[in-house]
């Protein structure tokens, strides 16, 4: 215990150990004692240690804590005072004694233990298992350690965490924890983790992160929060930068929609926290993220679309518009803006629609130019605003021509200030920023658009009083003959270089002036300073543009005279160095990254994102144009054209090709609707072969008892006639059972004729009588007068009814009037008169009314019985309906045994005609042949009259 005392403060007496060796006897305490409480009081000792010995219990205790770890983790205690050791000598303390040791060998003193640590994976396991203890003295240190490695040796230990089991997972139920320490720590834990590691942020975006840190974000009170919120936005941000698949799965999941209540800022927005600017500013931040110009163009327009239909971007628009809102908020609220609306023809449309709250409303935009224009505010919001602007016009022709349509003369409001007023004023400002953004302004008013550049063409300026208006084009060059700032030269000259691209009209208006061409060979042979050279550059690519997009019909400036002017005052090889001056500028290069203009400072303001592109496009033309002969140009045209007749050639060939193409898949329905119709064809040919070979194989059936039956006639005769007889294969036995079949039908066609007779009969009996009941029904003398008697009764009730009313109005008048005596004799009764009548009348009125209820009854029997007779009568028609139903299905019958009856004698009679012919060649041959004509003819006898007989009988 006097050793534990030595290190715990204690006093004994004798020579005090020097730190190394204390920590070497802990170390020895800690790997020798069996107790787990010695081992618990030296894990102890070396934390208290740890700090101002770092060096030695980093060296020497390393190995223990980590066996420590490993074999006492079912005591919490230890393990947390091991993991705080480890954190101790990890962890780089600035507040470290800085005079002996610099900060950079603490920093490297942590790098090494963390190597150390690391280089078997199975610590790092072994650390990831330790956070699933869900006790805070193991949990807690556990997460900062992993921390201060993830930050000392970030790569190293994503590779392991990556490649250990649910390792992920482990640190994802961080989030979920009750106790607000662990779950921060923890978000502090997940931000290390995700940094550049596409797999891991993938991980945990499926792990449900985006659910977790959105549920943080709204507890801890959006914008309105604390730190909190701000590591959940980093961790949002580095799990969504540059990651298309979480950015896919954040959309999919309608998490979009669930970021417009963080813009949702009141109507007092004074007095904004640094916390609440922070966070807002991340979350401008976030949404950028999703439609950044760099995400696929699929992506991009995905998001755009969620952001207008969840009102994500009219929320912004009011942020936009509101008033207190600090600077930064409103310049990244404006870079968001511009972002979320770029490329996006609806949220371009919308944009275009939004008015700031003023007095008269103005339109956005023209708030957002006053802003640009205005040289008193801050560098960061004009460059903001420009970058609004450009997005607003890109792809939007629509816009394009919306602002070209201000600078106007049919469209100018003098009473208002437009758009095109702005940027005119800005761009002949004394300020050069202003002149710079409002040339690229303009530019991009007509980037790809070439009816707004002839439409521009028409815009003319009053420069003073007195003086003849000038169009637009030719203020542009007077102001830079006269020699102005660098950087306004540059804007105007990227305008004059947008403005006369691809469009022939621009380039002969330009060449018109006679001062143009000579100013710009001056500019581009003359030996300028180093400033002088981007003009030099821009120079000599508008000139390039002149000769490339010149359609020849100035004659003083056709392309040819000018490539002989720039070879005579220039060289072509110094016009093709000169022209090379733009792309090897170093702020060239800056700008052609992203389409923000993000400048250090305004003087390095001087490339456009597009123009960049503008010159990439015309830079190697321009060149090949300059050093090409009239000749080779004529070759050139004379090839443009047999291309374009090729091309026309083509087209139609095409065309007929198409053509072709309809036809032909006209002619495979055609055929294919053929081939169907075929196979049906086919199908009922093979159905129809097949029924007439089944009629084949009966007549060969029927011929075959035939023969037979002539045979059996024909057996009596001698063995030639017997011969002859089979010769045909006619047999008298299949005739004699041909001709008892036909004498079994007639007998059962003369029991169907009797059927049938009885059936008629019944019909006939049942016709009669239903005929006697429908005249019994109708127009019996039993209904004839019981009708005439309800016709009576009808009359007398109504001749009743009517008595009745007059007795009743009767009555009313009598009590009218012995009520008037009554009040004037003043006494109660009325006379005895009156009371005798008013008795009368009403005897009377009840006996009426019992005799009409009496005569209503029997009127109500006699409809009853009527009913009963009309249903009787219903009931014996349908049973003659069936009857005569089924005397016509038996007359189909009959008609089908007699068709069947018809077809069997005339077989027989084909039979016959067969053997008299037979016998007829016996004769010839001088055979002896019974004749048995009388027989067939008493038989045919027969036949004729049981024919008359049935005759008779139908």
């Amino acid at each position: 215990m006097n050793f534990f005392r030595g290190v715990m403060g204690g006093q004994p007496a004798g020579p005090q150990p020097s730190g190394a060796e204390t920590i070497q006897k802990l170390c020895d305490r800690v790997a020798s004692s069996t107790l787990l409480e010695d081992r618990r009081d030296a894990v102890r000792a070396l934390k208290s240690l740890s700090k101002k010995y770092r060096l030695e219990v980093g060296t020497q205790a390393m190995n223990h804590l980590l066996q420590i770890l490993q074999t006492d983790r079912s005591d919490s205690e230890i393990i947390g005072y091991a993991l705080d050791t480890l954190f101790n000598i990890i962890c780089n303390d600035e507040e470290e004694e800085q005079d002996e040791n610099p900060q950079k060998q603490v920093d490297d003193l942590g790098v090494q233990f963390t190597d150390k640590l690391i280089q078997e994976p199975e610590n790092v396991t072994l650390l990831l298992t330790m956070l699933e203890e869900f006790d805070f003295h193991v949990r807690w240190p556990g997460v900062k350690l992993l921390t201060i490695l993830l930050k000392n040796q970030c790569v190293q230990l994503q590779a392991i965490i990556l490649v250990s089991p649910m390792g992920v997972s482990r640190l994802m139920d961080l989030l979920a924890d009750s106790r607000e320490v662990i779950r921060n720590d923890g978000l502090l834990l997940l931000q290390q983790l995700t940094k550049n590691n596409a797999a891991i942020q993938k991980i945990v975006a499926f792990e449900n992160a985006f659910e977790r840190l959105l549920d943080i974000i709204t507890e801890e009170g959006s914008s309105d929060g604390g730190i909190v919120v701000e590591d959940c936005l980093i961790l949002l941000l580095n799990l969504l930068r540059n990651n298309s698949s979480n950015q896919n799965f954040f959309k999919e999941g309608s998490y979009i929609q669930r970021m417009k209540p963080w813009f949702e800022v009141g109507d007092d927005n004074s007095g904004w926290s640094a916390q609440k600017v922070t966070n807002l500013h991340l979350m401008l931040q976030l949404v950028r993220v999703m439609v950044s110009p760099t995400n696929s163009p699929g992506a991009t327009a995905s998001c755009q679309k969620s952001m207008f239909q969840c009102g994500l971007l009219q929320q912004l628009c009011t942020i936009l518009m509101a008033t207190g809102v600090p600077a930064d908020i409103l310049t990244e609220t404006i870079n968001t803006v511009s972002e979320v609306i770029r490329g996006s023809q609806v949220n371009q449309d919308f944009f275009a629609s939004v008015n700031a709250p003023s007095n008269p409303p103005r339109p956005a935009i023209v708030v957002l130019l006053m802003s640009m224009v205005n040289e008193r505010q801050p560098f960061v919001l004009r460059c903001a605003v420009l970058y609004c602007f450009q997005c607003f016009l890109y792809r939007n022709q629509k816009g394009q021509g919306e602002i070209v349509a201000t600078l106007l003369p049919s469209t100018i409001d003098a009473n208002s200030i437009s758009a095109g007023q702005l940027l005119c004023g800005g761009l002949f400002s004394a300020d050069s920023l202003s002149n710079w953004c409002a040339a690229v302004a303009l530019a991009h008013a007509l980037q790809d658009n070439l009816t707004q550049k002839e439409q521009l063409l028409r815009v003319q300026l009053a420069t003073s009083l007195g003086k003849p208006p000038v169009s637009l084009l030719q203020q542009c060059t007077n102001i830079l003959s006269q020699g102005s700032k660098v950087q306004t030269r540059v804007g105007l000259l990227m305008l004059l270089c947008t403005w006369i691209s691809n469009c022939p009209i621009a380039v002969t208006h330009f060449l018109h002036n006679q001062e143009n061409v000579p100013f710009l060979t001056g500019q581009i042979s003359e030996n300028l300073g180093e400033d002088e050279r981007l003009v030099q550059g821009l120079c000599a690519l508008l000139l390039g543009i002149c000769i490339y997009h010149n359609d020849n019909s100035l004659e003083n400036y056709t392309k040819e005279k000018l490539k002989q002017l720039i070879e005579k005052r220039i060289g072509k090889e110094n016009f093709v160095e000169k022209l090379s001056f733009i792309t090897k500028h170093e702020l060239y290069s800056r700008a052609a990254q992203k389409p923000q203009p993000v400048f250090p400072s305004p003087e390095q303001m001087l490339f456009d994102h597009e123009f960049t592109k503008l010159v990439k496009d015309l830079e190697g033309v321009i060149t090949k144009a300059v050093h090409k002969s009239s000749e080779e140009e004529k070759k050139e045209e004379e090839t443009k054209k047999t291309i374009e007749q090729h091309d026309s050639i083509v087209t139609q060939y095409k065309e007929l090709i198409r053509e072709q193409d309809s036809q032909l898949q006209e002619l495979r329905e055609q055929v294919s609707s053929m081939s169907s119709q075929k196979e049906l064809m086919q199908s009922s040919l093979a159905q129809q072969l097949s029924q007439i070979q089944q009629h084949k194989d009966q007549y060969n059936l029927l011929k075959l008892k035939l023969g037979k039956d002539s045979q059996s006639q024909a057996g009596s005769q001698a063995g030639s006639q017997a011969d002859g007889a089979q010769v045909n294969g006619l047999q008298t036995e299949e005739l004699s059972q041909l001709r008892e079949e036909v004498e079994e039908l007639r007998r059962q066609q003369a029991t169907l004729h009797s059927q049938l007779g009885e059936k008629d009969t019944l019909i006939t009996t049942l016709r009669s009588g239903s005929s006697q009941e429908a005249g019994d029904a109708t127009g019996g003398p039993d209904n004839t007068d019981m009708t005439q008697e309800l016709e009576a009764r009808r009359s007398q009730i109504q001749s009743q009814q009517a008595e009745i009313s007059q007795l009743q109005t009767e009555r009313t008048e009598l009590l009218r009037r012995a009520e008037a005596k009554s009040s004037e004799a003043g006494v109660a009764g009325g006379s005895s008169e009156d009371s005798a009548l008013l008795a009368d009348l009403e005897g009377r009125l009840a006996t009426q009314t019992s005799e009409t209820d009496r005569l209503k009854a029997e009127v109500k029997g006699l409809t009853e019985g009527q009913a009963g007779m009309e249903q009787q009568l219903a009931s014996a028609t349908s049973t003659v309906a069936i009857l005569q139903a089924e005397k016509a299905k038996l007359q189909g019958e009959l008609q089908e045994s007699k068709k069947e009856q018809d077809d069997l004698l005339m077989l027989l009679a084909d039979q016959d005609q067969k053997i008299h012919s037979l016998k007829q060649k016996l004769k010839d041959l001088g055979e002896a042949v019974d004749d048995d004509d009388d027989l067939r003819e008493q038989t045919d006898d027969d036949y004729d009259e049981e024919e008359d007989d049935e005759e008779k009988d139908d």
